[in-house]
């Protein structure tokens, strides 16, 4: 006979309710009142009642019954139900069984915030939405959700690194796969769906940036892209047309040289090289025909600014 994977949640079975939890998700503040792990011995009923906050019940193991909105529906290894602010409901386990539960209470309340991610909002709006619209009957748990009260059980026992987070996680998550326990598909929210174009531009600059020192082609950057060199030309050309590929690298080496000249009396050849260029000869005539001065007079210039910003 397999061991029951939560057994361990009975050692301490309010272990995640000593914790005050709060998530703020879209315009939604969820307040975990609720979180643990029960047993109902056989024959055990839990009369008539009803709960001002959201109620998920998750029955990890044995069966018994549920009455909801007048209905009795049976309940097993496996399944799930919801009851929402006000819905009256009764429990119990077989007369020759006893059933486990894990329990998750929440209050949601709205809370309008500034500078929410809009996708965050939208989701939050279609789960929560679809949280209160779900039909008073019990579900399988198709997605597993009743493995995210085990986890957060783990990650507070352990005291892992990041556990608060990571429980907070969790409780979304068990809303997330609540909703689509219950899902028949229809209209959702679409995801943000990236500009490739755009991505892939920035993604070469940040590349170019951070390795200009080294041996940077075109090539190799649109094979870390996984495109060819050809549609890297095209987005380079469609971004930005007075900037080429040659151009921008050009760019970066260049800014990294006049900040070796203003930072450090580092001889020109050294800096020259460590900025990706062949040589200091190479380095003087690029300097010179882009910044209209030699390496030497910029060095000069902003040591000369430097020396006068000190004197104020």
């Amino acid at each position: 006979m397999s061991r029951f994977p939560f057994e361990v949640m009975f050692e301490k079975r309010d272990i995640l309710e000593r914790l005050d939890i709060s998530i703020l998700w879209g315009h939604y503040e969820i307040r975990v009142l609720r979180f643990h792990l029960t047993s109902f011995p056989a024959g055990r009923s839990v009369d008539f009642h009803n709960h001002a906050e959201f109620e998920f019940h998750f029955i990890p193991r044995g069966k018994g019954k549920v009455i909801l909105d007048g209905h009795m529906y049976p309940l097993s290894e496996g399944m799930l139900y919801l009851t929402g602010p006000g819905v009256v409901h009764y429990q119990e386990a077989d007369s020759a069984e006893s059933m486990d539960e894990l329990c998750l209470h929440v209050d949601i309340a709205e809370k309008h915030r500034e500078s929410v991610d809009p996708w965050e909002v939208a989701e939050a709006d279609e789960v929560i939405g679809k949280l209160r619209g779900l039909p008073l009957i019990p579900a399988q748990d198709y997605h597993q959700a009743m493995k995210c009260f085990l986890e957060a059980y783990i990650a507070c026992d352990s005291k892992l690194i990041g556990y608060y987070t990571s429980i907070k996680q969790l409780v979304i998550s068990i809303l997330l796969k609540t909703a689509r326990a219950y899902d028949t598909g229809g209209i959702r929210a679409e995801a943000p769906v990236r500009d490739m174009s755009t991505y892939r531009y920035e993604y070469a600059l940040q590349y170019m940036e951070a390795n200009h020192s080294a041996v940077v082609t075109i090539e190799n950057v649109a094979e870390k892209l996984h495109i060819s060199t050809r549609q890297l030309q095209r987005i380079f050309k469609q971004i930005n047309p007075e900037r080429p590929f040659s151009r921008v690298l050009e760019d970066f080496r260049l800014q990294a040289v006049c900040h070796s000249l203003e930072e450090n009396a580092f001889p020109l050849e050294q800096i020259a090289v460590s900025a990706g260029f062949t040589n200091a000869n190479y380095l003087h005539t690029v300097f010179r025909k882009r910044l209209g001065m030699t390496p030497a007079t910029f060095r000069n210039k902003q040591q000369q600014i430097k020396s006068e910003g000190e004197l104020r």
